[in-house]
């Protein structure tokens, strides 16, 4: 777990007095020095990197990403539509669903954004469509497992994810029916991964389909770049992969004679460490199995931990010199919520507030207003400087598209 373009806890303690708890805070420069080293490690290789955006889509997110040169990967019409809202050009946005109906598909070719296609039936309906007059994309299934556990893996036999390869013929074949000019290869396994030869075993699954098709102009390997979230845990080694697929390219060239460029697709890498969530310690309740710290916050507002068994690294940044003792860290939902068992953390009191790391991907993402609790607010903060891009829901918020009784 890095904690280099870190926020001090006096800069947090500041915003939480501001804006309240609990509240999300990401820092933009974070995000910059996490593209920046793809950017670096990639360099003189014919690589692009879009952001996949429905790790934190933001519309401020979005429109520091795209600043930076960034293209925006989405996931549904409505993130396509938030990229455009955030001043992405259409050449810059690529769009991949799932299990979509067709009219999705048809919106985002008439927004003129990059459209990946899932599904043979799509496939179908699109040449009956379009023909050869838009370029488009095939999410292909590897029969890869990969990924930190089996809710995000997306390449293995048994996914819904993308046409899987052993489909290929059927596919040659509706591109000669309806002469589809298939411009990308797209391929994503899953996600945290730390072998980097997993996108290595996918790159050779598509060099045997790449002369199959005469208008390729990318090959997209996805995303799934592992980041730390316990202290020592290992990552994906970034200058390995770019070394490794630099070099499975340089050794199978694309049998059209014109270069192929590399697509990635990062989300949670790009904006994982960048996020901070601070809640506050409403009650301590001592029992014979633990001592629970219930916080102002739950399930509704991050997940992962009760939905993933994901480990957020949580720290008291109201007593950090306090003696360290061992904590149940529980949510005020009328579900089970709990963020960390048995977690040793320096002396926790009623009013301190906590901190959790790696909080900027999938976690605002996949709030809820379960419970009828309210949405937290969102900051941003870039170059010191720190901003309110998403404002506390309020009660009206709750009521906002019920229809008056």
């Amino acid at each position: 777990m890095s904690l280099e373009q870190h926020l001090s806890n006096e800069q947090l303690t500041a915003i939480a007095a501001e804006y309240g708890t609990p509240v999300y805070v990401y820092n933009a420069d974070k995000i910059t020095a996490q593209y920046q080293q793809l950017t670096t490690a990639f360099a003189g290789q014919q690589v692009r990197f879009f952001y996949a955006c429905k790790a934190l889509t933001n519309p401020h997110i979005l429109r520091h990403v795209h600043s930076m040169g960034a293209g925006i990967d989405c996931s549904s019409i409505n993130e396509v539509k938030l990229a455009l809202y955030a001043g992405a050009q259409p050449g810059n946005i690529l769009y991949t669903s799932n299990g979509i109906a067709f009219d999705e598909i048809a919106e985002a070719v008439n927004l003129g954004v990059h459209v990946n296609i899932d599904s043979l039936s799509n496939l179908e309906k699109f040449g009956a469509r379009f023909g050869n007059s838009y370029p488009v994309g095939l999410r292909l299934r590897p029969n890869i497992m990969a990924g930190g556990n089996l809710k995000i893996s997306t390449g293995h036999d048994k996914s819904k994810f993308g046409i899987p390869v052993d489909q290929v013929q059927q596919v040659l074949a509706l591109v000669q029916q309806y002469n589809i000019r298939v411009n990308c290869l797209h391929i994503h396994t899953g996600s945290e991964i730390k072998d980097v030869d997993i996108f290595v075993q996918g790159i050779e699954v598509l060099f045997d389909i790449v002369p199959m098709f005469q208008h390729l102009q990318y090959i997209d390997l996805g995303g799934g770049f592992k980041v730390a979230y316990r202290k020592g845990e290992q990552v994906t080694d970034i200058n390995e992969l770019a070394a490794k697929v630099g070099a499975a390219f340089a050794n199978h060239p694309n049998p059209n004679g014109q270069p192929l460029e590399v697509w990635f697709e990062p989300g949670k890498y790009m904006v994982s460490e960048c996020g901070y969530f601070l809640a506050s310690v409403n009650v301590l309740k001592e029992t014979a199995a633990a001592t629970f710290v219930g916080i102002n916050t739950g399930f509704n507002h991050l997940i992962r931990p009760m939905f993933y068994d994901s480990y957020h690294y949580i720290k008291n940044i109201s007593n950090p010199d306090g003696e360290p003792k061992q904590y149940a860290v529980v949510g005020n939902i009328c579900e089970t919520d709990t963020f960390a068992w048995d977690r040793k953390l320096n002396e926790v009191r009623e009013g301190d507030l906590l901190l959790f790391y790696n909080a900027g991907a999938y976690g605002f993402e996949m709030s809820s207003n379960f419970n009828s609790r309210y949405k937290p607010a969102e900051v941003m903060v870039k170059d010191g400087a720190v901003t309110l891009i998403r404002r506390r829901d309020t009660f009206e918020d709750l009521l906002r598209n019920v229809e008056p009784l």
